[in-house]
């Protein structure tokens, strides 16, 4: 009788007693989950020299990072992601992001040199003193060219166009049917997405040229780990990345002047809000 009365009360309030207590156990767990997906690693790049102005992207993520004067970083990441480091002294390196260094919360990278090493010339024994035609006699094994001095060209492929849904997709008297699979599946917009990303980051990385982290730290009060994320905040909460590729550098200023208190604002701790 009693527990005939116990389990009608139950039903009464709701669901049974024990059905609501898995309810709460597993959402409590899910919760749980899904915040201890992210985290922030802290960093070092190994290497003895040039080990500043590294720069950490997360492939799977919008998160970046730039190394410090002793290699020291920190980046948000969880399991799986994919780290990319790039420097114009470094090869470029993917490490992805393991348990391992989840439970650490330390990820330790050492970056590959890059070396650019010129073509062996070869002299010829028919050299006469007159400059013009012993450069012309000086045989070497292939063609110097941007690669060999290690100065960025463009080789491959041009870059695809994205046309428009209507008129060059979609005409009157034809429908180009690769372009419009593109646009039902996404594909260009996942490409604009990627593109807008790269300009972005490119962009970041010639103002952080222009302006470094000291510079945001005594004029703006901007945390040397956080540079890289306040300028991706004014880029896209303003026209900072039209007005710097246009060398409008007092507007820029004046860009960075306004939005740091917001951006101090949003990173400070609650008890540093109440202060």
């Amino acid at each position: 009788m009693k527990c005939y009365l116990s389990k009608a009360s139950s039903i009464k309030n709701g669901w049974p007693m024990k059905t609501r207590l898995f309810f709460i156990l597993f959402t409590t767990f899910c919760f749980a989950e899904i915040f201890a997906q992210t985290t922030t690693l802290q960093g070092k790049i190994t290497n003895l020299e040039d080990i500043e102005g590294i720069h950490i992207l997360n492939n799977n993520s919008r998160n970046n990072s730039v190394t410090d004067a002793f290699g020291n970083f920190s980046i948000r990441a969880k399991e799986n992601d994919t780290l990319v480091f790039s420097s114009v002294h470094y090869l470029p390196k993917k490490v992805e992001v393991t348990e391992i260094i989840i439970e650490r919360g330390i990820v330790v990278v050492t970056l590959d040199r890059l070396i650019n090493q010129l073509d062996e010339v070869f002299l010829g024994s028919r050299l006469t003193g007159d400059l013009e035609n012993d450069v012309k006699n000086i045989k070497v094994k292939k063609k110097i060219d941007f690669d060999s001095l290690g100065i960025p060209g463009f080789k491959g492929k041009p870059q695809e166009k994205i046309p428009p849904l209507i008129g060059q997709t979609i005409g009157l008297t034809h429908v180009n049917v690769e372009a419009l699979y593109k646009h039902i599946t996404g594909y260009y917009k996942t490409l604009r997405t990627k593109r807008k990303w790269e300009a972005e980051n490119n962009t970041v990385a010639r103002i952080l040229y222009e302006y470094d982290e000291d510079f945001f730290l005594k004029s703006f009060a901007i945390p040397a780990d956080k540079t890289y994320d306040f300028i991706l905040f004014c880029m896209e909460t303003t026209s900072l990345q039209t007005n710097f590729n246009r060398e409008n550098h007092g507007i820029v200023l004046d860009i960075f002047e306004t939005k740091a208190p917001e951006y101090v604002s949003r990173i400070a701790t609650p008890s540093e809000k109440k202060e």
